[in-house]
């Protein structure tokens, strides 16, 4: 055999093995991509089944409704999954952030009773001129988000 026909020989195997191995790459990628669909329709699972609970904990009033508002947004916020359309959350947007500038957990405990008494007023009202938009939005989310 000549030189020539060695050389293309040498480089159709070459051809051949890098076409292999880039097949083995794009099969690493197929499989991160399932992977990661899995992880987060897994993710959107739990979401899901938190957001009926708290909508169904606010609802039976185990838990305060300006609280169970804030927790609905954030875990909506989170959410990822199929979502309904009619679905309207826009009252949880608007005590989450009529309440985004009170103090949480130690923040609150440091608090002067003035100062505590002030946002009390302000949960209270809101949640007085709120509440049948709140459950409204809470039952609906009681089917789940999607």
């Amino acid at each position: 055999m000549q030189t020539h026909h060695w050389l293309l020989l040498a480089g159709g195997l070459i051809i051949l093995l890098l076409g292999v191995y880039a097949l083995i790459l794009w099969r690493r990628v197929w499989r991160q991509q399932a992977e990661r669909l899995n992880a987060l329709n897994a993710r959107n699972d739990r979401l899901g089944d938190d957001i009926r609970i708290i909508a169904q904990s606010l609802l039976d009033k185990q838990v305060p409704m300006i609280e169970g508002a804030i927790r609905l947004k954030v875990l909506l916020d989170n959410y990822e999954g199929p979502r309904n359309a009619a679905l309207d959350v826009s009252i949880l947007e608007l005590i989450y952030d009529q309440t985004a500038h009170i103090p949480t957990h130690q923040g609150w405990k440091d608090l002067s009773r003035a100062e505590r008494k002030l946002h009390l007023r302000l949960m209270d009202t809101l949640e007085r001129d709120h509440r049948e938009e709140v459950e409204a939005a809470a039952r609906a989310l009681s089917n789940g988000p999607g």
